[in-house]
């Protein structure tokens, strides 16, 4: 894993103007993936035992954009798009994440609505907000499983209020600031980015890609103006306004777009004239089979002149435990601009979606993203994006080769039951092998099986142990 990590690392090169500044962001990012603290600077100096040397050129790094966000994950896009099949599209998902803070001057935060409250009531809490996208890279381990890798990330404040007492120019330009600075603008730009970045990493061949995005992207902002050869998949209200196609005619005029209004999708999927089909589809570790209906073509309000697709997949039935009552999951209502899409590629992208959310866990949880203590506004914005494009070059490491990992499953860990290295046992791999030989590490045996019945003789030998298990 480490001679693949550190090519990954090489081809980041273009993305720094020096040398020296290469090797120090590498050694910081090194050190942001296998650190058993907190991921700040100065973790990541006492990680890579810099602690007695001068930290001033590690702050600098970060807080005077020494590198350039778009190079640092031109690598992992190039390294996705070699492993995915001649003429497969490639799936992304795009979504927002809130990253909490508590000082009240940190450039970029302000009052978000909590994912995680309860909902029965709103929570704000204080935090930055940043946007993210991600690649689906397949895995050759069963059908229908992949594994989200981390692509691109920015950040995404809001416009700054001017004070009641603002003159009228200063509120006119917060306003335009403000329609300008929303995530789904922000999102609309960041794929036309990624279109424009795939087109030129392919040569201009043209590769499909299907974007898969949640509810608070689904809107006329994104779906009006998609780059070409560029499909977008999204989840639309339950009472959404759905059209007709338009017959086109000649007339004087401004030409129709919507044609006679349609049942909402909550209506359709009642309507027992309109008939059920299955499709298979992998999610949550095993292939399940969905009970779908699909209206096609069709217009929505969000859509303008545009074709769209409608599936309404029935909610899935589940027990929460062996013998007690079946229960119901909520429906689900997409919209895909490809009225011509296959059902079981459109929704096994779709399902795909979750994993920008374990990439979000694994990146607050396990790689600290967003405790570092910086407070300048470069700073804060490249701190956390320079620690998961680290997290994506291990995702990527770590998958290359497809062999079972080396690291050896707890007693309680059976191997049927674990079906991909999760990111701390990719973690525990890459502690194993770079301080392994200072460790004296035994991957096959961490501690001797015949310990004496004490606690001191027990702990003189758990070091190799401790690091490497040191899972959050």
């Amino acid at each position: 894993m480490t001679g693949e990590l550190e090519r990954l690392f090489d081809q980041a090169r273009p993305a720094f103007a020096q040398e020296r500044t290469f090797e120090r962001a590498k050694t910081l990012g090194m050190s942001a993936l296998v650190g058993l603290g907190r991921r700040t600077v100065s973790g990541m100096l006492c990680a890579s035992a810099q602690q007695f040397d001068d930290w001033s050129a590690a702050y600098r790094l970060f807080e005077q954009q020494r590198f350039d966000r778009e190079a640092l994950f031109a690598p992992v896009r190039q390294t996705v798009l070699e492993r995915l099949q001649p003429g497969q599209p490639l799936v992304a998902m795009m979504d927002d994440t809130l990253i909490r803070k508590r000082g009240r001057k940190v450039h970029g935060t302000g009052w978000r609505r909590d994912p995680l409250g309860p909902p029965f009531t709103t929570n704000f809490v204080w935090g930055q907000r940043f946007l993210q996208i991600s690649a689906a890279l397949p895995s050759a381990s069963g059908p229908g499983q992949a594994r989200g890798v981390p692509m691109d990330m920015v950040h995404a404040p809001s416009a700054p209020k001017p004070r009641k007492t603002a003159p009228p120019e200063e509120w006119k330009e917060y306003r335009i600031r403000q329609r300008d600075m929303r995530v789904s603008a922000l999102g609309a730009g960041r794929l036309a980015a990624l279109r424009s970045q795939l087109d030129e990493e392919t040569g201009g061949k043209g590769r499909h890609l299907i974007m898969s995005v949640d509810g608070g992207f689904t809107n006329r902002t994104v779906f009006r103006d998609l780059p070409p050869d560029t499909i977008l998949i999204g989840r639309v209200r339950k009472d959404a306004r759905l059209f007709s196609t338009v017959v086109p005619i000649s007339r004087r005029g401004r030409p129709r777009w919507f044609g006679d209004p349609l049942p909402t999708p909550e209506q359709i999927r009642q309507d027992d004239s309109i008939c059920w089909s299955r499709v298979e589809a992998f999610g949550a570790g095993k292939l399940h089979s969905f009970e779908v209906k699909t209206v096609a073509p069709l217009r929505w309000s969000g859509t303008g002149s545009r074709d769209v697709r409608l599936i309404v997949i029935a909610p899935l039935a589940y027990r929460p435990r062996k013998g007690s009552r079946l229960l119901y999951r909520d429906p689900a209502y997409l919209l895909c601009t490809d009225p011509e899409l296959p059902l079981n590629q459109l929704i096994q992208a779709y399902l795909w979606r979750w994993e920008i959310e374990l990439n979000f866990r694994d990146e607050k949880t396990l790689l600290g993203v967003g405790e570092a203590q910086v407070r300048t506004p470069a700073a804060v914005v490249a701190v956390p994006t320079f620690i998961v494009a680290a997290y994506a070059f291990l995702l990527l490491a770590a998958t290359a080769s497809g062999q079972p990992s080396a690291l050896p499953l707890p007693k309680w860990r059976t191997a049927p039951t674990v079906r991909r290295d999760s990111t701390a046992h990719m973690i525990g791999i890459l502690r194993s092998q770079l301080w392994g030989k200072a460790m004296g590490l035994n991957i096959s045996h961490f501690v001797p099986p015949r310990q004496p019945n004490t606690n001191t003789r027990l702990f003189e030998n758990s070091l190799p142990s401790a690091v490497c298990y040191a899972f959050k």
